[in-house]
């Protein structure tokens, strides 16, 4: 099974990881994908209304707290994205930064 997780720290780059999690998911529809977001992307992930996103997000709570964002309350968050990264690596997830 393809576990992926997708990091986007940009705007565009949130962008791309949703187009590239649609991709995959059209090609792989039991892979598990998350879109994990730090940084200047943080603001653009909590104004996303995608009901097929949603579920795949993971967004940094340092990066949240930095600019003063709170998280949907249906959207995953994660103590430290550079955290979050190097356990699922550990755990066998691959990595692509979009």
């Amino acid at each position: 099974m393809i576990q992926l997780m997708i990091h986007a720290p940009t705007e565009a780059a949130l962008a791309r990881a949703q187009s590239n999690a649609r991709n995959l998911l059209k090609l792989e529809p039991d892979a598990q994908v998350e879109i994990v977001v730090n940084g200047p992307a943080a603001a653009a992930a909590v104004k996303i209304d995608d009901e097929a996103v949603l579920p795949l997000l993971v967004l940094c709570r340092n990066s949240l707290v930095n600019q003063n964002l709170a998280a949907p309350a249906s959207v995953r968050t994660v103590p430290a994205a550079v955290l979050h990264i190097a356990q699922q690596q550990g755990a066998g997830w691959a990595y692509l930064r979009a």
